[in-house]
């Protein structure tokens, strides 16, 4: 008897497929509706937009990317409490498709905040679980694991490339509407693959909560999310009273909450009797590699606000016969991770035990970020700031960037989970992503100073600033290897 074949995708579980395409598919629309959402947001009400300042679109811009990673905490809980990660995934990526109709409709700025509250859910939802459901077509000892993480990750950046170049030319060829309603097809097309496929390839993974919550839990919750819910409600009333409740003070609130939510997270796990003295040390360790990683997302997270004005006001868009849209620079990110990726997997094997400590890993990516702000500082002071520049000069600096990132971002998520105390694994995890989060609410009380005149200062202080952090935290090398506790 004959046994038949397992079913595999590129080598893997076939269900890696359906996690493929899903993320793929949900990326593109998140992507795709970013790289287009500034312009909107700013963009004149008699060419289709909002006509709000250029300040406060980047302030909005900012603040939501922010939200996103805040919300991951909240995806996270109610897959492990109270659905799973199958269902939680699912009602995610419903709610960023009903994110995605309402922006597609002409409602004006009502539409744009209402569309912002359910996809920056939809999203922490969806994007934490669909990794963990990854993680669980392996068995730990499987050595497919890690290309199948990889195969995973390069449908990501198919997506993010992709959704600039197809959306950015569709809202260019009609208008902004119809751009946002490309992103909601695209999230529809993630969801009916991942409901049909998921049935027939995921088996059991995910189907239930992993640590479900109990009847006396749900008193403690409700009473919880009440005094929150009052908290909120007389802050709001307050600022109401006077006369301070506008968008930007809502921006400010969620920029402090930005920054809050991992002091209290430090705050608890360094406070905890169930870290013990060598788990306290490595926490110790990882704060300033995580105060420095937040210097770095800064820049890099600006590159789809600050970087997309510069696209669309300091650039030649008519570059060796061709016409560039402003939003197709979003695509550069994800096609310079995609062409690096490997490159620095090569080297960091290459190395072996000569490879750079984990420090100063963290010193060279800030390093590059600074860099990726400074060389913008070049063409301004060659031409002034009135003339157009080259879009290589943009090209180089998303090109710096990236390569600061190689060195940070998957070496961040290497230490977070060794330097993770065992109480606190999971939420240590989160505690990476709240770096990005702090890093967006702060630029949404930074990247208002920006502008077309003051641009040499603004590039010339943010990257050097974060280029003397780099340098800094080199300098802290063999401080944080003593409170590692022999981990590098």
């Amino acid at each position: 008897m004959t046994m038949k074949k397992e079913k595999t995708f590129f080598g893997q579980p076939f269900g890696l497929s359906t996690l493929f395409f899903t993320e793929m598919w949900e990326r593109f629309s998140y992507y795709g509706m970013r790289a287009i959402l500034i312009y909107y947001i700013y963009d004149s009400v008699t060419n289709g937009g909002l006509g709000y300042s250029k300040a406060l679109a980047a302030s909005i811009m900012a603040i939501y990317g922010s939200m996103v990673y805040m919300s991951s905490v909240i995806g996270g809980w109610l897959s492990d409490r109270v659905w799973g990660s199958r269902k939680t995934i699912f009602y995610g990526g419903v709610l960023i498709m009903l994110g995605h109709i309402i922006l597609a409709l002409p409602f004006g700025a009502g539409a744009l905040f209402a569309s912002i509250a359910i996809i920056v859910l939809g999203t922490g939802m969806l994007k934490p679980n669909v990794s963990e459901i990854v993680g669980g077509l392996y068995e730990k000892n499987d050595h497919r694991r890690d290309s199948g993480f990889s195969i995973f990750v390069m449908g990501i950046n198919i997506g993010s490339f992709l959704a600039p170049l197809i959306i950015g030319a569709v809202q260019k060829e009609y208008n902004y509407h119809v751009g946002f309603s490309i992103a909601a097809f695209g999230m529809l097309a993630g969801l009916i693959q991942y409901y049909f496929q998921g049935k027939k390839y995921l088996g059991p993974i995910g189907l239930k909560p992993t640590n479900p919550v109990t009847q006396p839990e749900k008193k403690t919750i409700y009473k919880n999310l009440a005094i929150a819910a009052v908290l909120i409600v007389v802050v709001l009333g307050v600022a109401f009273a006077v006369g301070r409740l506008d968008i930007e003070f809502i921006i400010l609130l969620l920029s402090i909450l930005g920054v809050a939510l991992p002091i209290f997270y430090f705050t608890k796990m360094i406070r905890s009797k169930d870290v013990n003295e060598i788990e306290r040390s490595r926490i110790w360790a990882y704060i300033p590699l995580f105060i420095a990683s937040i210097f770095f997302w800064s820049i890099e997270e600006q590159g789809s606000v600050i970087l997309a004005i510069y696209a669309d006001e300091r650039t030649n868009l008519n570059f060796m016969g061709l016409h560039l849209i402003p939003s197709w620079f979003q695509s550069l990110n994800p096609l310079f991770v995609v062409l690096m990726s490997t490159m620095f997997a090569w080297l960091w094997t290459k190395l072996g035990d000569r490879q750079p400590s984990t420090t100063i890993k963290f010193s060279i990516g800030i390093v590059f970020a600074g860099l990726s702000f400074v060389v913008l500082v070049i063409p301004a002071m060659l031409n002034g700031t009135e003339a157009l520049v080259s879009p290589m000069w943009l090209v180089l600096s998303f090109f710096l960037v990236i390569i600061g990132e190689m060195c940070l971002s998957p070496v961040g998520l290497s230490a977070t989970t060794k330097l993770a105390p065992r109480a606190f694994q999971s939420q240590m995890m989160s505690m990476w992503f709240l770096g990005d989060a702090a890093a967006q609410a702060i630029n949404a009380q930074i990247v208002s100073l920006y502008s077309p005149e003051n641009e040499i200062i603004y590039f010339a202080a943010v990257g050097g600033f974060t280029i003397l952090v780099g340098l800094l935290l080199s300098l802290m090398n063999s401080k944080i290897k003593t409170l590692m506790q022999g981990l590098n």
